[in-house]
């Protein structure tokens, strides 16, 4: 089996012989999924891809293409196809192989660390999922209940020498209760993520679970109203990603930002400040370099309710005349386009007994996210679920 650098480099070689500049991407993934019903273990998976995938720039033309197989037949295949793509694509004077001689960052350590756990304990959890709703006062169920454990791995290397790779593993559990009790059904999910087999709670996993599920039964539509609101961090992260693409280069420069001329001024509360930050704490969007191979870095977005600026690639930033973010992103199978890392919102001047105190609603769920939103007119409309609350109770 070939090396990642040899299939890197036989890309690189062949486009060099084609004349053009190009960049690839290769990306490998293996994962296990357990699923639990009724007792037993109803499905146990083991899955591994790789894909391959480059770009070219022929002139002010870009293509891309992909492959799932590298026998040296189809990686030259692979490129041929990009290179013929791209007489197909518009003039884009912006989009170039840029990124040289980055310094990158190994986050591998703190990313892939060694887990010990056998396939017997990570049953057990599956399983555990399901049984820790048995016995509850209130009857429950659990349709869906599950682990998976991902290895993911992605390496990015260009026609101008520069080479990094990342690598990850990340495990997931979640179970759902659905309750009904007196005509009245409700259902929610709780759900733990982690890098290694012990960050895994499956008793908090199932509690947060049955417990919102059984406050959510008896609900009831609230009156008419204007209320303030508490999210639930899940839900805000809904909410702020339906409106994404206003913090996106990209869309300005497709003329479909509804914030694309609002840089330098108000848009916001002055107590709202949101930063684009790749080395969170905790972070499971860490990685130290972006879709072209740019060392990602801090970008602040929104400073007190001033709308800083947008987050870019190097073609968006070629396009405006503006720094390079380090936001680009790319797959294997996809063009250069512009997201952010985590989307992290700055701490108000308001303590937990302020935002608790009156009439609000906390909210933990929202539906219709996809549907119910317009990002260019600013309109939405979504159902939601949570409390209605008063001083901090519910």
């Amino acid at each position: 089996m070939s090396s990642t650098p040899d299939i890197l480099g036989t890309v690189l070689d062949i486009a060099q012989t084609r004349g053009v500049q190009a960049d690839v991407i290769l990306t490998q993934e293996q994962q296990l999924g357990l699923k639990a019903d009724r007792g037993d273990i109803s499905e146990y998976k083991v899955t591994s891809s790789r894909s391959v995938g480059v770009r070219v720039v022929q002139g002010d033309h870009v293509g891309t293409s992909y492959s799932e197989s590298i026998s040296r037949e189809n990686l030259e295949t692979m490129v041929q196809t990009a290179i013929e793509n791209a007489c197909y694509a518009k003039e884009d004077p912006h989009e170039k192989i840029r990124a040289e001689k980055q310094q990158i960052a190994d986050l591998t350590d703190q990313l892939f660390k060694a887990d010990e756990a056998t396939t017997d304990e990570k049953v057990s959890l599956a399983l555990s999922l399901e049984s820790g709703l048995q016995g509850r006062p209130i009857n429950a169920k659990a349709p869906y209940n599950g682990f998976s454990e991902m290895e993911y791995e992605v390496h990015v290397a260009n026609s101008l020498g520069h080479t990094c790779s990342h690598r990850e593993r990340m495990l997931t559990c979640y179970t759902y209760a659905l309750l009904e009790a007196d005509g009245q059904q409700s259902m929610h999910f709780g759900y733990q993520v982690g890098r290694q087999f012990q960050d895994l709670d499956a008793n908090a996993c199932v509690e947060e679970a049955y417990g919102t599920a059984r406050d959510l039964l008896t609900g009831a539509p609230v009156s008419t109203g204007s209320y303030d609101v508490l999210f639930s961090t899940d839900c805000l992260n809904d909410l702020i990603g339906a409106f994404g693409m206003c913090w996106s280069g990209q869309s300005a420069m497709k003329g479909i930002n509804p914030l694309r001329e609002k840089v330098g001024t108000d848009i916001a509360h002055s107590d709202l400040s949101i930063i684009d930050d790749p080395e969170v704490e905790g972070g499971f969007s860490l990685k130290a370099f972006d879709g072209e191979g740019f060392s990602k870095q801090k970008t602040p977005i929104v400073t007190h309710g001033v709308l800083t600026g947008l987050l870019h690639n190097s073609a968006t930033s070629s396009f405006f005349g503006l720094p390079n973010t380090a936001n680009a992103s790319r797959g294997t199978k996809s063009a250069l386009s512009v997201a952010p890392s985590h989307l992290c919102i700055g701490t108000g001047n308001q303590s937990e007994t302020d935002c608790q105190s009156g009439t609000y609603l906390e909210l933990i769920s929202l539906q219709g996210i996809h549907s119910g939103a317009n990002a260019i007119s600013g309109d939405f409309s979504f159902g939601a679920s949570g409390f209605l609350s008063k001083d901090g109770k519910r």
